[in-house]
């Protein structure tokens, strides 16, 4: 399929896509972690669209539990961790009783002050542990402002080769990302040749089916999650607006009150890496420039000109 089979920038027609296919919000926040809404919120409007929803609070499953006792509800067992270096890492599983494996094991023991706290793992590292569990690894949001996505500055050209090869997919349409990154991230999973997903990352209901994967399978966790590592799923969504997203991480920033010392530190040390990275390049830049003006002269001396 051509990147415009596989990805549609333009609002889902939910009633429509329902008929035919399974439609699933790959990406949604409670109150769990730092989203604005109750589970049973949540389950209500899933309910009213006729989706299936994915519960990926950040470093916590407590959520994605609760919506899994609604027996009406079609929900993915999933999770968003928050990596050392700080980049956000989506992992869906096949069953609920793995993601409680995997969570009591894996990521309990490298929890930080709170949820929204980063893990002491790195992201090779959180990578390497998921493969233990059967279950689809996908890298959120890439491409974003910030070093939440995993294509920034912190990672060397080799080792962001290294990582990418390493994940089943990426985000390719996320409702709360700009327009320009989600575009970067679907040539990305593109030219991977990797799966691609959508989803809201919701925080508030109004987000919920911005953006969703969806796919000609059976309703159950196995077929679905086997027509996305295949390659045999589609994304649509369009992007929330501007004044929704500033409403928005306002309210979550009472999430974070808690957190501010691990942010703070995560900024600083993302701002010493984008320092060094643009010092790199302007002093790569400037030996570029005096390597011509050097070849220039030479030829215009041997020339005589």
């Amino acid at each position: 399929m051509s990147i415009s089979d596989r990805v549609q920038f333009e609002k889902p027609d939910l009633e429509i896509l329902n008929q035919t296919h399974t439609v699933v919000d790959l990406h949604f926040h409670s109150t769990y972690s730092d989203g604005l809404n109750r589970i049973d919120k949540i389950a209500a409007k899933v309910r009213k669209l006729g989706i299936g929803i994915a519960i990926t609070d950040h470093n916590e499953i407590r959520g994605a539990l609760e919506i899994d006792q609604y027996d009406d509800i079609f929900s993915i067992p999933g999770i968003e961790l928050t990596v050392a270096e700080g980049s956000h890492l989506l992992v869906y599983f096949y069953e609920t009783a793995e993601l409680i494996r995997f969570y009591e094991r894996e990521v309990v023991p490298h929890m930080g002050a709170g949820v929204m706290s980063s893990l002491s793992l790195t992201m090779a590292q959180a990578i390497e542990k998921s493969r233990r569990y059967r279950c689809v690894v996908i890298f959120a949001h890439p491409y974003c402002a910030m070093y939440t996505g995993v294509c920034n500055v912190q990672f060397s050209p080799g080792e962001l080769q290294h990582l990418l090869a390493l994940g089943d997919g990426v985000e390719s349409i996320n409702a709360n990302n700009l327009n320009r990154w989600n575009l970067k991230c679907t040539v990305l999973g593109f030219n991977l040749d990797k799966a691609m997903v959508g989803g809201s990352d919701g925080h508030a209901l109004n987000h919920m089916g911005r953006a969703v994967s969806y796919a000609k399978c059976a309703r159950t966790r196995q077929d679905f999650l086997d027509a996305i590592k295949s390659k045999r799923n589609q994304v649509v969504g369009k992007e929330i607006t501007f004044l929704r997203k500033v409403t928005t991480n306002s309210l979550k920033l009472r999430s974070n009150i808690g957190n501010c010392p691990d942010l703070i530190e995560k900024n600083i040390r993302y701002g010493r890496k984008v320092i060094q990275f643009k010092s790199c390049a302007l002093r790569d830049q400037m030996k570029r420039r005096i390597e011509h003006h050097f070849r220039q002269e030479r030829l215009r001396s041997y020339f005589g000109i």
